[in-house]
């Protein structure tokens, strides 16, 4: 079979360089070979320089062998079916209307009804010699309203029925540990939390005429209140003040339970309640640099200098806007910026002019802040150094504070630390940041997901399977008035069998939201996954992987992925993660597919955070590019909302 003949001199003018590049691969037999052979190898050929997969998967199929080539179609195409499913489509994670648990009543009828232990005493408890004046003073709970969380309401009548004893009152008054834990919970604010969800009552000095009575009376309240306030920061300090879970489904984290019983038995033998409480916070640097960031804030005015955020300023370009920035980066420069850049800073504070001696040191703080680097100071540079008030940066750490609760105490080392907001991706062991790199995370409309795991392995020149969100909502389009458009472009498709099926004898337009098919990219240079990818198995389907399409890495926004992490130095990070050098992982790419297990525990979080402490403690602050903060300060709120009628 020989081509058809265009049917005008334009058309023949549009086809030639196609047909030029199809005869210079198929030699000078393609005139006599079989259209079918022909066919099958001019689509099988690799394309060498692929723009990535979406632009080559969406924009006209394989560009060097167009369909315009094959012969004339018929000259009326069959209309397409329309789809079982319609326009269905699976949808992303949803946000959600964030509804805090309302507060209970605690019924003290318990023990009220019997003063007594209704149920085996705790073998730790010993009683004291306030054990017969807390019996007595039970009754004063009669008709007492004190609101607390669910748990700990069962938590406070579980424990005292079992320990029918003060834990905050000795004789008269509030003791040494009732003062300790009433001192912690006013420093609050501190860690980013609202003192007035712990504060206490606490009874003044007893007066020699107070009827002694009313007294019991007021210490037993106290004591009741005292400890649902404890157990509440304790909660809070360990697990923060909201559930993650139930703000989107892009949040997934695991529960962090807090024994409240023990707790109370813990702080009822300890006389070292500050260090206990102080202990249910997270134990790790960030955490404490984020403290020390928020002291600092808090202690500061708002900001003093005040730079024009339209700023646009070239090399060589002269503007009085320049002086403020250069004081604003002298006084935030760390060790290493301070002895490269601190001589000339210092010289040149004054100056107007941009000259070249600057440029170095602008292109260093934007390289520091995750941006290009491209050393002209734009709207981004200025917002960067300037542009963020004293109040943005209070919530972004308050943020922040609260968002760490939510992960282990200790982080673990060695870790891979993911920020998607500062689109960074870091090895870190033993203090040190041995790697980081560039990345790309989810568009807004496919969001990468906030959890934590562990690596397992890494995968050398990938296939990639096609996640169904991508065949419903983006090939299946395609695929109906197009079915073989898959095998063409270097795609296999199985069914639920796994058996492979040809694209072609699908009829796609029979389905909607549900794809019984399997479809997968085999390893290529094409292939949307590059070269490896990094795995740490998960319901959202993440993971790390190399990219074709590495002009991404060159911008400062680089949300633009379907939801997986994109690295710029994906060796570098599969040479950290194995232990091993990049030199190995370039000699494991000579070979072929192959795969290698992580053999030590190695965290991965795939975290969001706006503001977020560097290896050497300075907080640098990032766009909030998912609104996520703006959500989470809208769950705080729902919280103080149930929490601030209580007693």
């Amino acid at each position: 079979m020989r081509w058809a003949r265009p049917s005008s001199g334009a058309e023949r003018d549009r086809l030639q360089p196609e047909r030029v590049w199809f005869m210079k691969f198929l030699g000078k037999k393609a005139t006599v070979m079989p259209f079918a052979v022909a066919a099958t190898l001019a689509f099988g050929v690799p394309q060498a320089g692929a723009q990535g997969l979406f632009e080559m998967l969406f924009g006209g199929g394989v560009r060097h062998a167009p369909q315009g080539e094959l012969p004339a179609p018929p000259a009326r195409k069959p209309k397409p079916k329309t789809p079982a499913g319609g326009g269905t489509r699976i949808s992303s994670p949803a946000y959600y209307t964030y509804r805090s648990d309302p507060l209970v009543r605690v019924d003290f009828s318990t023990l009220l009804a019997a003063p007594q232990p209704t149920t085996p005493q705790s073998a730790a408890f010993e009683p004291s010699a306030t054990g017969a004046a807390f019996r007595e003073a039970i009754a004063g709970l009669d008709g007492y309203e004190l609101y607390a969380e669910k748990d700990i309401a069962k938590a406070l009548i579980s424990y005292y029925s079992a320990n029918p004893d003060f834990i905050w009152v000795t004789g008269a008054g509030p003791n040494s540990r009732a003062q300790d834990a009433v001192r912690v919970l006013g420093e609050a604010a501190g860690y980013g939390l609202t003192p007035a969800d712990y504060s206490v009552e606490v009874p003044g000095a007893a007066a020699t005429t107070v009827d002694a009575g009313a007294r019991l009376k007021e210490l037993v309240r106290f004591e009741m209140a005292l400890s649902a306030r404890v157990l509440r920061y304790a909660h809070d300090a360990q697990s923060g003040r909201v559930d993650p879970n139930r703000i989107t489904g892009y949040y997934d984290f695991p529960p962090k339970p807090l024994d409240m019983e023990s707790t109370l038995k813990t702080l009822e033998h300890t006389q070292e309640v500050r260090t206990y409480l102080e202990s249910r916070h997270p134990q790790n640097a960030e955490y404490q640099a984020l403290r020390v960031e928020l002291e600092s804030l808090q202690a500061s005015a708002e900001n003093e200098i005040v730079v024009d955020p339209k700023l646009l300023l070239k090399p060589g370009e002269t503007s009085p806007e320049l002086p403020k920035l250069l004081t604003l980066i002298a006084r935030n420069l760390d060790d290493e910026m301070g002895g490269a850049y601190g001589e000339i800073l210092a010289r040149l504070a004054t100056s107007e002019v941009y000259v070249p001696e600057l440029v170095p040191v602008i292109k260093a703080v934007q390289q520091k802040a995750g941006m290009k680097g491209d050393g002209v100071i734009g709207p981004r540079t200025v917002a960067t150094l300037a542009g963020t008030s004293k109040a943005d940066k209070l919530q972004k750490v308050q943020v922040a504070l609260e968002e760490l609760r939510w992960l282990p105490s200790d982080l673990g080392s060695p870790r891979v630390f993911i920020n998607q907001p500062a689109f960074t991706a870091s090895y870190i062991e033993n203090g040190e940041e041995k790697l980081k790199t560039r990345a790309v995370v989810g568009k807004t409309t496919n969001q990468t997901s906030f959890f934590y795991d562990q690596i397992k392995q890494v995968d050398f020149h990938p296939s990639w399977g096609v996640p169904q969100s991508i065949i419903v909502n983006e090939m299946l389009p395609r695929l109906r008035s197009d079915p073989g458009y898959l095998d063409r472009a270097g795609y296999e498709v199985t069914d639920s069998h796994g058996k492979h099926v040809p694209s072609a004898a699908v009829d796609w337009g029979a389905y909607g939201s549900k794809v019984p098919y399997n479809v997968r990219q085999l390893p290529s240079e094409a292939n949307a996954l590059g070269e490896l990818k990094i795995l740490f198995p998960n319901k959202h389907a993440i993971y790390m992987h190399d990219t074709p399409q590495k002009s991404f890495f060159e911008r400062d926004m680089r949300a633009l992925s379907h939801g997986c992490v994109r690295l710029q130095d994906p060796r570098g990070m599969a040479a950290e993660v194995l232990g091993t050098s990049v030199d190995y992982i370039a000699e494991k790419l000579k070979h072929g597919h192959s795969t290698e297990d992580v053999t030590r525990k190695i965290p991965v979080y795939v975290a969001y955070f706006t503001a977020w402490p560097d290896m050497s403690g300075h907080v640098e602050y990032f766009d909030d590019v998912y609104d996520r903060d703006t959500r989470l300060m809208q769950a705080l709120d729902a919280t103080e909302a149930v929490r601030s009628p209580a007693s």
